[in-house]
């Protein structure tokens, strides 16, 4: 079967309907990014066929005393009046996620009929990934590279193993603390039952949670950590590099935060800026289709579980152990 090339842009717009990955760069805010995508979407559908002007009727005098009743092209409906059919006014979009500025990496983006898709995706908080880099020895007024340094400290005491016990301990802290947000005893049966069905979210959403953290690279004095949360925010993430710092006895900053998985929308598939035109979007739209149906999960979540997150996590942090331990 043969794919059929469509330059009627009113044929384009009905399929401009649904969810796509984008990744988006660091040193852009999130509306910056809503601005770019839709004057790049509003440019193509404008450069494609679009519908005539309007005809209006129009009497005019003839001979013998008689009207003549023609029609003609309505100039009050020309693009050279009116400007292009395709406003920025016209396209609605809403983001999955509130990255700040400083955050680059997957970005879920729901266009026209996918805003209520996007906000489900929202509301269900599915797992976020993150690799984030830090600065040993510098302590900045926003725990981020781009402000005014206010302290320094000594880093040749620290290791990768210090690092390792530090971040294992966070992590211990936190599973603790879901099941205190959950309102049971860590050695009640309750408990028991909660552990054994997965990873479960706090019912606050405005509540920070982290479910795995775990030392990725280590070239002093830069280090990066994976981070497995929900809930978080970029100055979350930048006072948690902080207090990492103090804990080791020195001082830290962020200076790279990528969110390289939102759910099961993953790194690799984002669209990246070069591609953010009207024909990449329909088709990152038909793939996140596909995706969205193998999980129904990320939008109609019936519990409170993460569903089959906890299990491909588990599975790559031992690829990643076990490919470590091999080097």
């Amino acid at each position: 079967m043969s794919l059929v090339k469509i330059k009627d842009a009113p044929t384009v717009w009905n399929y401009l309907n649904g969810v796509v990955n984008v990744y988006k760069p660091a040193g852009l805010t999130v509306q910056q990014v809503r601005h770019t995508i839709i004057g790049n979407l509003c440019r193509d559908l404008n450069q494609l066929k679009v519908r005539p002007p309007l005809q209006r009727i129009a009497i005019e005098s003839g001979s013998n005393s008689k009207y003549l009743v023609r029609r003609k092209e309505d100039l009050s409906d020309n693009v050279l009046v009116v400007g292009p059919r395709y406003q920025t006014e016209d396209i609605r979009m809403r983001m999955s996620a509130n990255h700040g500025r400083l955050t680059s990496g997957v970005l879920v983006v729901g266009i026209n009929q996918g805003l209520s898709m996007a906000y489900r995706i929202q509301q269900n908080r599915p797992l976020r990934v993150y690799r984030v880099t830090a600065f040993l020895g510098k302590a900045t007024e926003t725990h981020f590279g781009d402000s005014r340094v206010i302290g320094r400290a000594t880093v040749e005491h620290i290791g990768s193993e210090k690092i390792n016990r530090l971040l294992a301990s966070l992590q211990a802290s936190h599973q603790k603390k879901m099941f205190e947000l959950c309102g049971v005893d860590m050695q009640s049966q309750a408990a028991y039952d909660l552990a054994v069905k997965g990873t479960i979210r706090p019912a606050d959403k405005s509540q920070p949670m982290i479910y795995g953290i775990r030392l990725v690279e280590f070239r002093r004095p830069f280090f990066t950590i994976e981070m497995h949360a929900i809930n978080e925010t970029e100055a979350y993430i930048g006072n948690l590099v902080h207090e990492i710092g103090l804990n080791l006895k020195s001082v830290a900053h962020c200076v790279g935060i990528r969110c390289i998985r939102h759910g099961h929308f993953e790194l690799k598939d984002a669209l990246l800026r070069k591609d953010w035109n009207l024909q990449c979007f329909l088709n990152s739209m038909a793939q996140t289709n596909q995706l969205l149906k193998q999980h129904p999960e990320m939008t109609q979540q019936v519990n409170s579980e993460l569903v089959d997150l906890e299990d491909n996590d588990s599975s790559n942090l031992g690829s990643h152990q076990e490919q470590s331990e091999k080097e």
